[in-house]
């Protein structure tokens, strides 16, 4: 099972909004980055990955769930855009903010450090396991 990482800006698209819809989850819809696409094109059911609050906030709050694999973006016009469908899993019991992550030598090769603009990323496992310990998540 690989992990990810998703992010949105809080004011347009939120963790609680994400809690909101339930076990039906959403469509991560709105990607335009190649990069990005091409990652959720590698996604399976049942991979996790946390939701980053981006812009507002920049922290990791929460875990969600691969509910639905690539398909086309409803949003988008053209059908080279993909997307996949996130459910929320859990809240983490404490925000792990960037600065945080930034100051650990343990994500000196984490994306989310070395490329801040990306919006769906890799995590690997023992960056998953490191932030869940800064969290206080019980694993």
């Amino acid at each position: 099972m690989n992990r990810w990482l998703f992010k949105s800006e809080p004011d347009v698209f939120s963790w609680d909004d994400l809690v909101a819809k339930g076990d039906a989850g959403e469509e991560w819809d709105g990607v335009r980055s190649h990069q990005a696409r091409n990652l959720m094109r590698e996604m399976k059911l049942g991979d996790r990955g946390f939701f980053y609050h981006s812009n507002l906030g920049k922290a990791v709050v929460g875990i969600v769930e691969v509910i639905a694999e690539a398909h086309p973006d409803s949003t988008a016009a053209d059908p080279k855009w993909e997307c996949v469908d996130l459910r929320a899993v859990e809240p983490l019991p404490r925000a792990v903010g960037l600065a945080e992550i930034k100051a650990d030598p343990r994500f000196a090769e984490m994306v989310l450090v070395k490329n801040s603009r990306l919006s769906v990323q890799p995590v690997q496992p023992e960056e998953w396991d490191a932030v869940l310990a800064l969290s206080g998540a019980k694993g």
